[in-house]
């Protein structure tokens, strides 16, 4: 009988990687440290444990803020903002791909408008934003929500196109009414694929405000980026919020696969056939 072969457990291949980028990423650091044509290396790539250190660096980078108090409020000012235009475009794009399903008419006429969403660049779209607006803290909320709309709503319209005739042929031959046919089948069907669409969504909502800061100002980890750029800070205020983007963007991906592991009913299942299996 042929044997199985065990793959080794997610957290010994996520360690192996991280250890692997913090050795690429020291061996590059001396690398720039030792060139003796760089004079300031931490501008260049500065060693990681001198970029952890100034999250607990007590010295005043402005008047009243150590970096990372820069670096905090900075993004409380960008993860509220991302965070409501997330919350508005995955509401929307979930109600238009509901009713895309429902009418064929609406699907042809709505769905030209989301692909040229998608492809307009986001550096075209926000002064257009920002001018019809007129104010730059919704603009942000309004380019986090268009760029979360088209993930959420095509990949929900996936979802309720992946249910097969016979099952819907089912529920008929039962004599369910429209509401009950999405309750009970076309809604647990589509979770997986409305989550694909938020996982994607997330991090993009997020990176797009960060973007969208260092061109219009007014707060947020992008403007704190721009002025450590230009020395009106340190420089390691820039290297924290590199961290901290992709710290926060990763989380973001994971909680909403948390999120999906607790309502969906298919992941339930898979759980405990999980548990079944080892038990």
């Amino acid at each position: 009988m042929r044997k199985k072969h065990k793959f080794p457990p997610k957290w010994l291949v996520t360690s192996v990687w991280i250890i692997g980028f913090l050795l690429l990423w020291e061996f590059g650091a001396f690398l720039v440290e030792n060139n003796p044509k760089i004079q300031n290396p931490e501008y260049i790539l500065p060693h990681m444990w001198q970029i952890f250190a100034s999250f607990f660096d007590t010295n005043l980078t402005t008047a009243t803020q150590t970096p990372f108090q820069v670096v905090l409020e900075a993004c409380g000012a960008t993860l509220s903002r991302a965070g409501i235009g997330f919350l508005i475009g995955l509401s929307a794009g979930f109600i238009l791909a509901l009713l895309m399903n429902l009418s064929h008419i609406v699907e042809k006429v709505a769905f030209p408008y989301l692909m040229l969403i998608q492809v307009i660049p986001i550096l075209g779209l926000a002064p257009i934003i920002l001018a019809l607006t007129g104010d730059i803290g919704i603009s942000r909320m309004v380019i986090a929500a268009i760029l979360t709309f088209y993930p959420v709503s095509a990949n929900t319209l996936a979802g309720f196109k992946s249910v097969s005739t016979e099952q819907k042929q089912l529920m008929f031959n039962y004599a369910a009414k429209i509401p009950v046919t999405y309750w009970k089948l076309m809604f647990p069907t589509c979770i997986p694929y409305f989550f694909t669409g938020l996982k994607t969504a997330a991090p993009m909502a997020i990176t797009a405000s960060i973007l969208v800061d260092t061109l219009q100002g007014d707060g947020g980890l992008g403007c704190a980026l721009s002025q450590s750029l230009k020395h009106n800070t340190t420089i390691y205020v820039f290297w924290e919020i590199v961290i901290a983007a992709a710290a926060v963007g990763i989380f973001s991906f994971y909680l909403m696969g948390m999120i999906e592991n607790m309502v969906s009913p298919l992941q339930r299942i898979n759980r405990k056939l999980k548990r079944g299996d080892k038990g």
